[in-house]
């Protein structure tokens, strides 16, 4: 599937470019929600490696410590990555994009277990500005909470072909692609989402490349977002992208697959 939206992405108190806030304002678990752990297979999953329904968190408590040990670092990106200030976002709010297509945080929704977003950047160089970037892990109390965050990230592209992260700062159009499991190249998730094209920056001017991808496996989503600057190229910022993300799956997966 393919469609013409935008994504969001910020470096100030709103931090859009989690994409983890559900259009309807983040206030509820998705429809037909069970509140049970989402541990059964799916029809899309790759299940290279089944998980053990042991090792899936239940309480916000297990999923924090699930989220440490899967999300990005400086090293998840590359040699010349650091990390921004502040590094962390709030874990007791999250991005929502609201019915005037302004991002603002709110409480996250009564779905996520827990949530956490970390800010990176290559520093300015010689002829180049600060490229930005950030990761982001979410922890549903299901699968099925998981892949509504998913559908309502498409539905944001779409309502809002234009968004407003900040008092200076826009982004989109864009171009937004989604990939289940086992289409195309997307073998490490159950279901893949991405975006890219340009945004605006009083700070930074532009327009500047942006890349965002998200992708969800089991109850768990993952989330990388790359804002290109002046002298730096659309393949740089997409492939610091996919490294990140790469890395998370891949801790992901080694956190909730069986032991031998």
């Amino acid at each position: 599937m393919v469609l013409t939206g935008c994504s969001s992405a910020t470096d100030g108190p709103v931090k859009a470019e989690e994409r983890s806030a559900p259009a309807n304002g983040g206030t509820g678990a998705s429809p037909g929600s069970s509140g049970s752990t989402g541990a059964g297979p799916s029809a899309n999953a790759t299940e290279s490696s089944p998980p053990d329904t042991v090792r899936l968190p239940r309480t916000p408590s297990a999923a924090r410590a699930l989220i440490d040990r899967v999300m990005a670092d400086t090293d998840s990106f590359g040699a010349e990555v650091v990390k921004r200030s502040p590094y962390e976002s709030d874990p007791a709010t999250w991005p929502v994009l609201g019915e005037d297509c302004v991002w603002q945080r709110q409480k996250p929704a009564d779905s996520v277990l827990a949530t956490l977003t970390r800010s990176f950047e290559v520093p300015a160089a010689a002829g180049k500005g600060p490229l930005r970037l950030a990761a982001v892990v979410t922890v549903h109390r299901t699968r099925e909470d998981a892949t509504w965050e998913m559908a309502e990230s498409i539905e944001e592209s779409m309502r809002c072909p234009t968004q407003k992260l900040r008092e200076g700062e826009l982004i989109g159009p864009l171009l937004a692609a989604a990939l289940l499991g086992g289409e195309a190249t997307q073998t490490n998730s159950e279901d893949s989402l991405s975006e890219a094209g340009q945004y605006q920056s009083s700070e930074l001017g532009g327009p500047h490349h942006y890349s965002w991808q998200q992708a969800q496996t089991l109850q768990f989503t993952v989330a990388v977002t790359g804002k290109g600057a002046k002298g730096r190229t659309e393949r740089e910022v997409d492939e610091l992208v996919v490294q990140a993300q790469s890395a998370m799956l891949a801790r992901l997966e080694s956190a909730v697959e069986k032991q031998s």
